[in-house]
């Protein structure tokens, strides 16, 4: 008696290894001239560094004058107290020390970005992923990039909101309540990212 014939359903099943990616061709499987290409396209990651090396000297610059800056502030509050108080300093004190701050935060965000990018499609930090694995410069994707970046300019928003706040006049009670407004607005988009960002 022969043997029943397979069913139709049991037939067309797929085998758990067809829906599986070809394996890469190794070096020797491939013709010189696609090892040639290939090589090339890869290494054309490096291109990234055009955009990684003029980041960081931004970011060397940013942090040199927002360090200078900063100097001249202590100059001139050593000045006003040791020889010369005819001067008033308390009207830009503040206003120059916010604005510091906003280019520490501005050289930051070239900072991230340079070494996310050069980690991204370069070669990964050794030493930052060995030594500490959650430090801000190990991202791993675009996403977590960008995210990381996102965080840095709200806050540089942030400074520059409160240092155009210390500019204001308030002639009406009317712009007194925008104000308040504004703040509240902050710190509701400081909450709900807080929300975003609290199991890090």
């Amino acid at each position: 008696m022969s043997d029943p014939a397979p069913s139709e359903s049991s037939s067309k099943s797929p085998s758990p290894h067809s829906a599986l990616p070809p394996a890469p061709k190794t070096p020797r499987e491939q013709s010189p001239w696609e090892r040639r290409i290939e090589t090339a396209l890869w290494n054309s990651r490096f291109l990234v560094m055009l955009a990684v090396v003029p980041s960081l000297l931004g970011s060397l610059m940013l942090f040199i004058v927002g360090t200078l800056d900063i100097l001249t502030v202590v100059g001139d509050v050593l000045r006003y107290y040791l020889i010369d108080s005819s001067q008033d300093i308390h009207d830009t004190l503040v206003p120059d020390i916010i604005i510091a701050v906003d280019v520490y935060l501005i050289a930051i965000v070239l900072l991230i970005f340079g070494l996310g990018i050069y980690r991204l499609f370069v070669s990964r930090i050794d030493q930052a992923e060995v030594r500490y694995p959650k430090h801000p410069f190990n991202v791993g994707s675009l996403d977590q990039l960008k995210d990381k970046i996102a965080r840095v300019v709200i806050l540089a928003v942030i400074i520059e909101f409160f240092r155009a706040v210390v500019d204001i006049r308030f002639t009406t009670p009317l712009e007194a309540i925008y104000l308040a407004l504004s703040v509240l607005a902050l710190a509701a988009a400081l909450y709900f990212m807080s929300l975003g960002h609290k199991d890090e």
